[in-house]
């Protein structure tokens, strides 16, 4: 590889979004995943207005097999990966834990831990084959009422990216971290707390400048 290479999944909004143009930006090239075709079109053309360059990938991070031929078309073409950014998510409407929707609760699963547990297997390998790979967790410390399933796939996200940190630590790679941002005028957070002043809200860009940062 000749310039770092990252993966975002969930790359079509949010700070998944702005993350894939600040790396694109300073001469990563980005691997952007994510359902919306339209958004990482959109995302591409941000890109290409910075002088930046990325590869598009419109696929769903819960389709197995879809993923495990983009990891291997990823070792193939590139040989290895520098970073992994997990950004992807399902939001299912607010509600009490005993009005749980049943094919809201399957989708929030399936998105938030049955996908990060099939990716860690495939994204590994390449991390290690850069040598230097890094895996970042997204946390979300948000939990409480009416917030059940959301907060509940986090947690389970959040046990397994420390379980995964812990077991690569002596080894050195991938380096496994865990970010915390700061709260966001994300679409998510505006279902999570309508009439907010999101003009008191730390914008996404900032966020991905900082985690950069704690990139090195």
């Amino acid at each position: 590889m000749t310039r770092k290479l990252a993966l975002i999944t969930g790359a079509s909004r949010g700070l998944g979004a702005a993350l894939a143009e600040e790396l694109a930006a300073q001469g990563w090239h980005v691997v952007a995943v994510a359902r919306t075709t339209g958004a990482l079109e959109e995302l591409d053309d941000r890109i290409k207005a910075r002088g930046g360059s990325a590869t598009l990938a419109p696929m769903d991070v819960t389709d197995t097999d879809a993923m495990r031929h983009l990891c291997r078309s990823i070792h193939d073409r590139w040989g290895g990966l520098d970073l992994w950014v997990h950004c992807a998510i399902h939001v299912p409407p607010m509600t009490p834990a005993d009005h749980l929707d049943p094919k809201d609760w399957t989708r929030t699963v399936a998105t938030g831990i049955t996908a990060p547990g099939e990716l860690i297997p495939f994204v590994s390998p390449l991390l290690q084959a850069a040598g230097t790979g890094t895996a970042v967790h997204l946390d979300d410390p948000n939990a409480g009422k009416f917030l059940g399933a959301y907060a509940a796939t986090k947690a389970a996200q959040r046990a397994l990216f420390v379980a995964w940190e812990q077991e690569t630590a002596k080894l050195g790679t991938p380096r496994v971290i865990r970010f915390t941002p700061a709260p966001m005028p994300t679409a998510t957070r505006g279902r999570f707390y309508p009439g907010e002043d999101r003009a008191a809200l730390t914008p996404c860009r900032d966020e991905a400048l900082r985690l950069i940062e704690m990139l090195g």
